[in-house]
C-alpha cells in the first residue's frame, strides 16, 4: 500500500510545498526542527487541510482540494501516535488498547490483539495504569492502542523525541519489529539521523518546506551531497550483514557485501539480518590490503565519489559489493592517495567505533 502525497500550505511567510510517493515499510520524512515534517504528518492525518493537494493511500483519496473531498480524521483509518504517549490516565493498559480496537472497522480478532501484544511485549503491564510505567512502557502501550485501531497506515511523529537514550535503546527493537512483522505502512518524523538509519527504509528530506530528495535508506544515506543536511559528523551509511557466529573471545563474525565483519558481541542467532550504521569518520581508506595493523575490519571497494568543500575535509563513497560506505578523510589525504573514481581500495573500519545503538535488525 502506497501513500501519495502533493500538497502546499502557507503560514505567514513559511510555505510548504511537498511532493513524494510512501511505499510499504517505514518512511522517514527527515530535516531540521522547522522545516514542515509534522505539518505534512498532520495535513495526511486530516488534522490540518492544505490550501492545495491530493493525499491518497492505496487508492483511497483522502483530500483533494481540486474536487473539494476531504475524509474526517475518525474515517481515514489512520494510526497517530505522538511524542507523548497521551494514554488515558483512569483505564489500565488493557484499557488503553481496548479503546483503539473499539476504532477498528471491524474488532480484531483476540488473536490478532495477543500477536500485538505479545510483538510489543507489553502482556506482564495490561493490568497497570500509565503512571506507573516507565516511558519506554508508555510509548509501547501507545504503538499498541493504535495498530489494534487496524490503521490503513501509522504516522509517528518523533515518537522517541521525549525519551532518554536508555528508553531508547528499549523501544528500537520494538520498533524494528513493527516494521518488519506488521506490514503496516508507516510514516515516521524524526531529525535523528541513528533513528533513520537504523529503522527507515525509505527517506524522504524536507528542507525549509520543499522536498529536498527521496529514495531507498541505503542510497539517501550514502549520498555525498547530502552529508551537510545529515551533519558532516552524523554522515555515514548501511551496511547489510547476517550474523554468522560468536567466537570464544566474544567478537561475533557477521558476513557483508564487502566481506567478514567483526563486532563486540551481537546478541542474535545465526542467520540474523542486520543493519549496520557505518560513520564516515570511522572509515579509513588504503590503496593496498593492509598489513600488520589492529582493526579487523577490511572491506574490498571501489571508488564511486570524491566530493570536496571549502574546508579541508573530503568525502568518498564507496562501493562495496551492492553496498555503499562514506569516508570522510582530508583532502590532503585524497590527493596523497590519488583518488579517483572505478579506483580499487580498500576501506578500514575498527570494530569498536560500531557502537550497539548503531546495530539493527533487518
Amino acid at each position: 500500500m502506497t501513500l501519495r502525497v502533493e500538497l502546499s500550505h502557507r503560514f505567514g511567510a513559511f510555505e510548504l510545498a511537498a511532493r513524494f510517493e510512501a511505499p510499504p515499510g517505514l518512511t522517514a520524512l527527515f530535516g531540521r526542527s522547522g522545516s514542515g515534517k509534522t505539518t505534512i504528518v498532520n495535513a495526511v492525518a486530516g488534522l490540518l487541510r492544505p490550501e492545495a493537494g491530493r493525499i491518497e493511500i492505496g487508492g483511497r483519496v483522502l483530500f483533494d482540494a481540486a474536487a473539494g473531498t476531504c475524509v474526517p480524521p475518525h474515517l481515514r483509518r489512520v494510526g497517530y501516535v505522538f511524542q507523548e504517549a497521551r494514554l488515558f490516565p483512569h483505564l489500565t493498559v488493557q484499557g488503553n488498547l481496548g479503546y483503539g480496537a473499539w476504532f477498528a472497522r471491524r474488532r480484531p480478532p483476540r488473536a490478532e490483539a495477543a500477536r500485538i501484544v505479545e510483538l510489543l511485549g507489553i502482556g506482564h503491564l495490561l493490568a497497570r495504569r500509565p503512571d506507573t510505567l516507565s516511558g519506554g512502557e508508555r510509548s509501547r502501550v501507545a504503538l499498541g492502542r493504535a495498530i489494534l485501531a487496524r490503521p490503513d497506515i501509522l504516522l509517528m511523529d518523533e515518537p522517541l523525541a521525549a525519551l532518554d537514550e536508555a528508553r531508547k535503546a528499549e523501544i528500537l527493537p520494538y520498533l524494528e519489529r513493527l516494521r518488519d512483522e506488521t506490514r503496516l505502512p508507516i510514516l515516521y518524523v524524526s531529525h535523528s539521523v541513528a533513528e533513520v538509519a537504523r529503522l527507515a527504509t525509505t527517506v524522504v528530506m524536507v528542507e525549509g518546506g520543499a522536498i529536498l530528495c527521496a529514495g531507498p535508506a541505503g542510497e539517501i544515506l550514502s549520498d555525498p551531497t547530502l552529508a551537510p543536511a545529515f551533519g558532516v559528523r552524523e554522515a555515514g551509511a548501511i551496511l547489510r550483514a547476517r550474523v554468522s557466529g560468536t567466537e570464544a573471545d566474544g567478537l561475533s563474525l557477521l558476513d557483508s557485501a564487502g566481506g567478514p565483519v567483526w563486532l563486540p558481541r551481537i546478541a542474535a542467532p545465526a542467520g540474523t539480518e542486520l543493519r549496520l550504521r557505518i560513520l564516515a569518520q570511522d572509515v579509513l581508506i588504503a590503496l593496498a590490503p593492509p598489513a600488520g595493523i589492529s582493526a579487523l575490519n577490511i572491506l574490498a571497494g571501489r571508488v564511486e565519489e570524491v566530493r570536496t568543500g571549502e574546508g579541508p575535509g573530503a568525502m568518498v563513497r564507496l562501493a562495496v559489493g551492492d553496498a555503499h560506505l562514506l569516508a570522510r578523510i582530508t583532502r590532503r589525504s585524497a590527493r596523497a592517495l590519488g583518488l579517483e573514481p572505478g579506483q580499487q581500495v580498500w576501506a578500514v573500519v575498527k570494530s569498536m567505533t560500531v557502537a550497539p545503538a548503531s546495530v539493527g535488525e533487518g
